[in-house]
């Protein structure tokens, strides 16, 4: 279930606030299948990955199993005895420094949040080819509105955006994207939530990612239809939670450096899945947990080669928050994953996940990932393939109004039923400066390599953009 610059990324983060010690315990110790409902849903056009950034938004479809994903639950302490938490005690990236903060438009009990991104980037191998490399430039416009409701009790949290790209010299990558998503929640008792999510879009699965076709010179195209309902119960140290989700996609068309169209029909279907998750608060300081997904793939597929399959990922492990200094999460498990084609076969064995910030002073915030799961993809033939990733990053708040960000990662990616393995590495560098509340610019630089046992899925390339921001 369910997420940068980058053209494609959407998405938005959470907020976590309490007024007792206990619901910062029983909060603290955060359920994964929540993650995509509080979080936004994010989309987006798909890394070289199959493990997305973990500080940017989610990959596109099939390329991860999002249903572990930490969350933040909405607050439901009453507004007019609220603790506010200080803005040193959030995440770095997530502050809102006084003076820096959007006004908003205030209508009744909706509060409305107009931005307009407009930005420019450099790639140098927009084809991600390691035989005909070619760079160009690129603009990028990006207009969005956020509605949140500002309801003493239930919320409803809506996101319309679009996001434009034009290429100087490479029409055929020119790609428009849009997406209505929301999450909602109903207080059924203090201690009992309901919540739901959506999304409907239409986005663009870029050249270059793990499930393009090595040869295409222009972006699939594909629409996506996707909801999650999810009841969450606590007894005092005790939280657990259940849903079930359903995502339908439909695929367009891409074309190859021929001239040929490669149609990409076969992707075309809906996933299913059930989640379910436990969490124990040991102390205030420490958690237990277990959690289960359960999947059922059902793609179209070409003649004779089937893409259907089912699976599930089981994790169990610890949760730590020591205050401010140190949160994570670490689970052992197991995956597998059918495939009803014999070609591909099971893909089954021992799972981890590992997830740990640590702030060694109040401006710095120092990310730790590492993850393994089965991911899916598909260029003109059926494929799966078991990803490992290590990630490492950072943020300096330099200054209350300038945020300096670093990032890297390596991942390894074995491909079944083919002698295939990949190694992808990948850094990002980013600064952004908040002007005042009304504006904000941000400069990145992004490096990826990916070196393929199959020659044709080699390359590397060099990204560099600055965008600027205007928000109320």
């Amino acid at each position: 279930m369910g997420s940068s610059s980058v053209p494609g990324r959407l998405g938005a983060p959470g907020r976590l606030c309490s007024t007792k010690a206990q619901d910062r315990r029983s909060f603290g110790v955060l359920p994964g299948p929540v993650a995509a409902i509080l979080l936004g849903l994010g989309s987006s056009a798909a890394n070289a990955q199959a493990i997305p950034w973990t500080t940017g938004e989610f990959a596109s479809p099939w390329n991860a199993l999002r249903v572990f994903e930490p969350s933040s639950l909405p607050d439901r302490t009453d507004p007019d005895n609220r603790e506010e938490i200080p803005p040193e005690d959030m995440p770095v990236k997530k502050r809102q420094q006084p003076g820096y903060e959007p006004i908003g438009i205030r209508a009744g009990s909706w509060m409305f949040n107009p931005s307009l991104m407009a930005g420019t980037f450099y790639d140098s191998n927009v084809f991600a080819s390691n035989t005909a490399q070619r760079s160009d430039i690129a603009a990028v416009v990006q207009p969005s509105l956020r509605a949140h409701s500002l309801w003493a009790q239930h919320g409803l949290d809506l996101k319309l955006d679009a996001q434009s790209t034009v290429y100087n010299q490479n029409s055929s990558l020119n790609q428009t994207n849009a997406s209505l998503k929301g999450n909602g929640w109903i207080d059924i008792t203090r201690d009992t939530m309901l919540l739901s999510s959506f999304q409907v879009a239409h986005l663009n699965e870029g050249v270059g990612t793990l499930s393009s076709p090595s040869n295409a010179i222009a972006p699939i195209p594909y629409d996506l239809a996707s909801g999650d309902v999810t009841l969450r119960k606590e007894f005092n140290r005790l939280t657990t939670s259940i849903g079930v989700r359903a995502d339908a996609y439909d695929y367009g068309s891409t074309r190859a450096q021929d001239g040929s169209v490669i149609n990409q029909d076969a992707r075309d279907g809906q996933i299913y899945s059930l989640h379910s998750r436990i969490d124990y608060a040991i102390s205030a300081t420490l958690g237990v947990f277990g959690g289960v997904e359960g999947n059922q793939r059902d793609i179209k597929g070409t003649p004779g080669h089937s893409l259907d399959s089912q699976g599930y990922r089981a994790l169990t492990g610890i949760t730590v928050g020591l205050s401010n200094l140190v949160t994570g999460e670490f689970g052992v498990g197991y995956v597998e994953q059918r495939f009803v084609d014999p070609t591909i076969g099971t893909i089954e064995g021992p799972s981890y996940r590992a997830r740990l910030t640590w702030r060694p002073t109040r401006l710095i915030d120092v990310h730790f990932n590492a993850e393994q799961l089965v991911a899916q993809t598909s260029e003109t033939s059926p494929n799966a393939v078991l990803a490992n990733a290590v990630q490492l990053g950072l943020d300096y708040e330099l200054r209350r109004n300038i945020i300096v960000s670093l990032a890297g990662g390596y991942e390894n990616d074995r491909f079944a039923g083919q002698v295939r393995k990949d190694d992808v590495l990948t850094s990002e560098a980013r600064v952004k400066y908040l002007v005042n509340r009304f504006a904000a610019v941000a400069a990145y630089y992004r490096y990826t390599k990916r070196d393929s046992d199959v020659s044709a899925f080699n390359f590397d390339k060099h990204l560099v953009g600055l965008n600027v921001t205007a928000q109320f």
